[in-house]
């Protein structure tokens, strides 16, 4: 490497690119300061793992107008023929504590539920455009189509298209993006952070800076760390998103300090295709396999082994890869039966995906390569027999028709499996991100490990600890990300122009 260091220096300096750190990179050049963000990839795979997400938001509304002031182009004939419901305060917060086991900081989660309406708001703005989840967050119920589970609105496009606008308002606003820059150090003088060390291209970095706002992602990419903190097997599981979030930034700032946060034995993981690649891949999007509730997973050894109907997928789908992973061989299959095939939503007709079909149930089970298929016939015949069927289906709401008697019951949506075609798809784990991090304020400074606030230095997204544990409700993680680095990027302007 060469010795020489090259410098720089700026107001705000950002270290990711993905929607927390651009969120922060806007609101720091809102506020008038110059501004350069750090992408530890090339421009090629920008973005971090934002860009492979669904680009779902979860926010707080309180009924069709409110989704009608997001969704600016939603058309009169779109909100008669749509029942978004509404999503109060009140739920969200006590959703995000429930589901944390009551962990979850109740000051960062009430910052990020009375700021959702507004930082998506101000995003729309920025030129991100939303629009109704119809596709995946709906069934068509009575002629409307009604939204459940309290998501209702992703971005135009999904994650790459959240990015992409957001980079494109990046640059219009002055932001510089530093391509295939790795951070290595947090700069830090007379006890206040004043840059990062930075490599690129062998050649290495000095970049001074009035403040610093990281927004680098967890360590879900960092396959050492996973076996180290989340446990056995964790380092076989497949990556859904970046392959650059591997927890340096987080490592940067505990060597210098920094308190550490959240839930480090516990992460995001899914249902995921068992012939996925080792690592996300843009061009290979929608592995993910999140709609089991409307068939069964079996394993290997021909059996069920969770309750696919214990809630809304957005609930427990982030659940489901560890569960998965604790099978023999880390691997299994979601079946479906015509009726519940038929509701199933574009990640599961992608040309890639691992995908088997027969007109019986016995054809489709002798497709399958190491389950025990006489076991796997037995339990989807025990299943079939235990529905109580007098409970009308209705995927739209927790509709209470399931099993009885059942080693795992499954307690919603229990379609009987006996209209063919038959479908089914192998899958295993697929990580999407870490819950553990670094502890921050509301106002989203870094603490140290005596609590109190490290000058110079902010963070925002799956870096930050204290607000999953165990559960997450599907579309938090992009809301929070929007919230904190706009907060993060609006702080550390103020404090970045005083230097």
């Amino acid at each position: 490497m060469s010795a020489a260091v090259e410098q720089e220096t700026v107001d705000v300096l950002v270290v990711g690119a993905g929607n927390a750190a651009l969120c922060a990179a806007l609101a720091a050049a809102e506020q008038g300061a110059s501004v350069l963000v750090l992408e530890r990839a090339p421009e090629a795979a920008r973005g971090g793992n934002s860009a492979y997400t669904g680009g779902a938001f979860r926010v707080a509304y309180e009924g069709a107008q409110d989704i009608a002031r997001l969704v600016t182009d939603l058309s009169e004939d779109e909100l008669a023929r749509s029942d978004f419901g509404a999503y109060p305060a009140s739920q969200f917060f006590d959703e995000l504590i429930e589901m944390s086991g009551l962990r979850a900081d109740p000051d960062l989660v009430e910052v990020l539920v009375n700021n959702s309406f507004e930082t998506l708001q101000w995003m729309r703005s920025q030129g991100v455009r939303f629009i109704p989840i119809h596709g995946r967050q709906s069934f068509l119920v009575d002629g409307k189509h009604k939204f459940w589970g309290g998501l209702t609105i992703e971005v135009s496009g999904g994650g790459a298209g959240l990015v992409e606008s957001l980079f494109t308002r990046a640059q219009r606003q002055g932001v510089r993006i530093a391509y295939d820059h790795k951070m290595t150090e947090l700069l830090v003088e007379n006890g206040a952070v004043c840059g990062v060390v930075a490599v690129h291209n062998g050649q290495v970095r000095q970049l001074r800076a009035g403040a610093v706002v990281l927004a680098a992602g967890g360590f879900h990419a960092n396959t050492e760390w996973r076996a180290r903190y989340l446990g056995t097997n964790w380092d076989l599981a497949k990556v859904r998103g970046s392959r650059y979030n591997t927890g340096l930034a987080i490592q940067a700032a505990l060597n210098k300090g920094a308190r550490a946060a959240g839930h480090w034995t516990a992460c995001h993981s899914v249902f995921y295709d068992a012939n996925a690649p080792e690592f996300g891949d843009p061009a290979l999007l929608n592995q993910q396999k999140n709609y089991f509730n409307l068939g069964v997973v079996v394993n290997t050894l021909g059996e069920r082994f969770v309750n696919e109907g214990e809630n809304f997928r957005n609930y427990t789908y982030s659940r489901m890869g560890a569960a998965i992973l604790k099978q023999p061989g880390g691997r299994g299959w979601q079946i479906f039966d015509a009726q519940g095939a038929a509701l199933l939503p574009d990640e599961y007709r992608i040309r890639h995906a691992t995908r088997y079909q027969s007109d019986t149930l016995e054809g489709l089970v002798a497709q399958f390569e190491g389950v025990d298929k006489a076991q796997l016939l037995r339990t989807l015949r025990e299943f079939n027999a235990a529905i109580d069927r007098s409970v009308p289906f209705n995927p739209a709401v927790l509709d209470g028709r399931r099993t009885q008697g059942l080693t795992i019951d499954k307690t919603n949506w229990a379609l009987p499996l006996e209209q063919g075609p038959f479908v089914a798809f192998e899958v295993s784990c697929g990580i999407t991100c870490t819950y553990a991090g670094l502890s921050i304020t509301p106002q989203a400074e870094v603490l140290d490990e005596e609590g109190r606030p490290m000058p110079g230095l902010y963070a925002a997204g799956e870096m930050v600890g204290g607000l999953y544990y165990t559960k997450y409700p599907g579309g938090a993680g992009l809301t929070s990300g929007s919230v904190f680095g706009r907060i993060a990027g609006t702080q550390a302007a103020r404090h970045g122009r005083t230097q």
